[in-house]
């Protein structure tokens, strides 16, 4: 089993340079980012893919999505670093990707609501994560029958202080082989407000965080974590936690 990885602090700046990097190269193959690819078709390289996926919907809601990943990348590389407020602003630009990205999406892409969700949870702007909770919903993600899809109803439903509505949905899917059991214990302990039944999830999630040889967008930081911890410290019951995979107060 691996060890809890351990990271440098001056590594974060290259984090960072990294994700703002691919989010420059994401917009320049949109062509509403990049006019110029309108009529790049008798070009060849970047330009002629940033027309393609400027002209299929498929492509663009991947690139999109891309985008949204890139955007919450540098967001969690500044956290990171402790520059919350420069971390906002590229929450709040993942979020808007996200959103973006979801309606030429194919259907039960509860990924993207997930991500608008925590995105603004993780800015600490609560009002736009409240209205990325009602989008989710108002999509459909309560009646959602996939595992992904409970989750952001739980998520949603959480954000907005309906915890007795979250619980099922909860409840659902922390039984599930398909979807990470300490995730869904620590929801469910949220809806339930189960102070010492939330410490030990949330210490679970932590745990597998630590396990892992891989991060979404290359970034060691337990985003999730974050985000559950959020909630608590709502509901007055943040658990103590210290982890390299975490952001210093």
């Amino acid at each position: 089993m691996p060890e809890p990885r351990e990271q440098a602090k001056d590594d974060w700046a290259a984090h960072l340079e990294r994700e703002e990097a691919r989010y420059r190269d994401g917009e320049a193959r949109l062509a509403d980012a990049a006019p110029a690819a309108a009529g790049a078709d008798a070009h060849s390289g970047t330009d002629a893919v940033a027309a393609a996926e400027g002209r299929d919907p498929d492509a663009r809601q991947r690139q999109l999505t891309r985008l949204g990943n890139a955007a919450g990348g540098a967001g969690l590389a500044l956290l990171m670093q402790g520059r919350r407020g420069e971390a906002g602003v590229w929450f709040s630009r993942a979020a808007e990707r996200y959103r973006e990205s979801y309606a030429e999406a194919p259907p039960g892409s509860w990924g993207r609501p997930i991500g608008a969700i925590k995105a603004q949870v993780l800015a600490e702007d609560w009002p736009a994560a409240e209205e990325a909770a009602r989008w989710a919903l108002e999509s459909g993600a309560a009646e959602a029958e996939s595992p992904i899809g409970r989750y952001a109803a739980a998520l949603a439903l959480l954000v907005l202080g309906r915890d007795r509505e979250a619980r099922p949905h909860a409840d659902a899917i922390r039984t599930r082989d398909d979807f990470p059991e300490s995730v869904g214990d620590a929801l469910a302990f949220l809806a339930a407000a189960d102070v010492l039944g939330y410490t030990e999830a949330v210490e679970a999630v932590l745990e597998s965080f630590e396990q892992r040889g891989e991060y979404l967008e290359d970034i060691p930081a337990a985003d999730t974590v974050v985000v559950l911890q959020a909630l608590a410290a709502r509901r007055g019951f943040a658990a103590e936690l210290s982890s390299p995979l975490l952001p210093s107060e």
